[in-house]
């Protein structure tokens, strides 16, 4: 059997580039490696941070319906960090609401994308 050797990356749905690029790289530390912003299609950000590729995606004719985790596809994205401790402070700075867990800090990105930041 063919084997998996890791995640190459993770592509999520957003309904605005634009605000949600910026929104990763303030609030998470992402960098933005790429954009394609094609005449027509889809416009893709590849962004790297927290040991993940990440792409945002914005399709043109794309639902705009708030996120739903009850709905078939993702639930939840957790990231690794080596200190889950400091991110209460820095997501208080940055104005973003968030909830501690046992399994870490829980927040949302601008489109509601449950996250999850885990030690």
């Amino acid at each position: 059997m063919p084997a998996l050797t890791g995640v190459h990356h993770v592509a999520l749905t957003v309904t605005d580039v634009d605000r949600s690029v910026p929104w990763y790289e303030r609030v998470l530390g992402f960098a933005t490696q790429s954009r394609e912003e094609p005449a027509e299609g889809p416009r893709r950000v590849r962004l790297r941070g927290l040991g993940v590729a990440l792409t945002l995606v914005q399709h043109p004719r794309g639902c705009h319906a708030p996120f739903d985790e009850g709905r078939p596809g993702l639930d939840h994205l957790t990231f690794s960090v080596p200190d889950v401790d400091t991110w209460p402070r820095r997501l208080t700075d940055c104005g973003v609401p968030f909830s501690t867990t046992p399994d870490g800090v829980a927040l949302r990105d601008p489109d509601g994308i449950p996250l999850v930041l885990a030690g």
